[in-house]
């Protein structure tokens, strides 16, 4: 079974609209056509058994939205392999309320990006709602490190999630984009070994730049790919890809490609996701 932990999909009526900001604030090249049919197909080429879908409540408004979404989407997920985590945004005083609602309705977790939600990793908002998510055993993924499309102001750094880790003691707690985007030696000395698990969301391969934009970044050599791996433990290693702002299909071979035993490549393409999420 191969499980992508980290997609997003956007609503019909805006995902060209969507594509268009965001493929302009990073120059990056998207694989889908942002939809959740997009991601259907995607998957199908690929050979995807599971996409996690990750809304991200960017306004304290939109929670209602997109936790009823979600929902709507796992009704569908024994024929679709597609599920959704919930939302829930720093400013939402009602958080307990929200977070029973989301766990009531069957989702497995929840996503929040600090960079969009424009609030620090270590702000006490943020560890009040790990912290209940984690009382009701609710997976938590966060955006870890700078953002492509954000990148002046790092609204989550290694430090702040030691902090978090430490104080909080989350314990289905994802950090996305390996955890901690272009700190690739941050998260080898601070993070490995902790009890998180790392997803591999735009971390590995290659970033498709647009046409006439600077190759400003590099993601994470194989070197220190394998080495975070290594340090870490393969059972904490979450395959992910961002879909659309990566390819399913590259992105798989991009893990098979690694030079880690073939038990290594099954844990981190789907057999950690399945103990995790119970699917």
């Amino acid at each position: 079974m191969i499980i992508d932990t980290h997609t997003h999909v956007y609503p019909d009526k805006i995902a060209e609209k969507t594509l268009e900001l965001l493929t302009g604030r990073a120059g990056t090249a998207a694989h889908t056509d942002g939809t959740y049919d997009g991601l259907k197909r995607s998957m199908e080429v690929a050979g995807v058994d599971v996409s996690v879908v990750l809304p991200v409540a960017t306004s304290a408004k939109q929670y209602e939205r997109i936790n009823e979404n979600a929902y709507r989407i796992n009704e569908r997920f024994g024929e679709t392999g597609i599920m959704s985590f919930g939302g829930i945004h720093p400013e939402n005083e009602n958080y307990k309320e929200i977070l029973n609602d989301i766990k009531s309705k069957g989702l497995k977790g929840i996503k929040l990006h600090p960079d969009y939600q424009d609030a620090y990793m270590d702000d006490i908002r943020y560890k009040r709602i790990i912290s209940y998510a984690t009382e009701l055993d609710l997976a938590v993924v966060v955006h870890a490190g700078q953002d492509i499309g954000l990148p002046d102001d790092i609204h989550c750094t290694v430090d702040m999630l030691v902090n978090v880790i430490d104080e909080v003691k989350p314990t289905k707690f994802i950090l996305a984009h390996l955890g901690g985007w272009q700190n690739w030696d941050g998260v080898y000395e601070k993070i490995c070994g902790r009890n998180v698990y790392l997803d591999t969301a735009f971390a590995y391969g290659q970033i498709d730049y647009l046409d006439g934009y600077a190759h400003r970044w590099k993601l994470a050599t194989t070197e220190q790919f394998v080495k975070i791996i290594n340090k870490h433990g393969a059972d904490k290693i979450l395959f992910a890809t961002d879909s659309p702002w990566a390819d399913q299909k590259k992105s798989i071979e991009d893990i098979y490609g690694l030079p880690v035993d073939e038990d290594t490549k099954k844990m981190i393409l789907g057999e950690n996701a399945k103990k995790l999420l119970c699917v």
